[in-house]
């Protein structure tokens, strides 16, 4: 699949909007206590193949660390939406330029269970090479993910789990010696589920 091809697919569909009302409960009881936060699912061909530009985040924060991750984070009452806040953070989080983002198309919203942040993926193409530099206080290391490697058969596995009272799907992917799961492992399966090869 061509990345063309993948904004003509994400056109075609109607992401989710995350139900947040049976959730409330869980986290503060008001629409306030979900916080809204956007990630970039950056894409770009390597040796023309298609890659993930994905980070690990830093050891020292204190949510997620030491996690892989896509560039993101929390809205801030600057970000127009959460577009806005995709770009910001993968400019700061990665050295990404706005300017030289090709926006493909948005993922269905989900939840990062453990932080109560109400996440939106929004899908892009990006440029490689390029001077990608990691932040120091808050990326250990920026990664480039072949797209094949995760959707080789045995990488991918789910795991049903009980989170504040609520059954979740975890899903998680083997990366050699690492693991990606959590929200940020729902935003692959949705990529992989859109994307075909070819």
């Amino acid at each position: 699949m061509t990345f063309e091809a993948l904004r003509a697919a994400l056109a075609a569909r109607l992401p989710a909007t995350l139900d947040v009302e049976p959730l409330l409960p869980h986290y503060g009881g008001s629409p306030g206590g979900l916080r809204r936060a956007a990630v970039l699912v950056p894409l770009f061909l390597k040796d023309g193949a298609p890659h993930l530009l994905m980070t690990r985040r830093a050891g020292g924060l204190r949510r997620h660390p030491g996690q892989i991750s896509f560039p993101g984070g929390l809205l801030d009452s600057g970000d127009a939406d959460s577009l806005a806040a995709a770009l910001r953070e993968a400019k700061e989080e990665v050295g990404l330029d706005p300017g030289r983002v090709e926006i493909l198309g948005r993922l269905s919203e989900t939840l990062v269970v453990m932080t109560g942040f109400r996440l939106t993926p929004w899908v892009a193409s990006v440029p490689y090479p390029y001077p990608y530099a990691a932040a120091p206080l808050e990326v250990e290391e920026i990664l480039h993910v072949p797209l094949d490697d995760l959707a080789r058969p045995g990488a991918h596995r789910v795991e049903r789990r009980e989170v504040y009272g609520m059954e979740q799907d975890v899903h998680f992917y083997t990366l050699g010696k690492d693991t990606i799961w959590g929200a940020t492992g729902r935003v692959i399966t949705e990529l992989l589920s859109v994307w075909k090869p070819g």
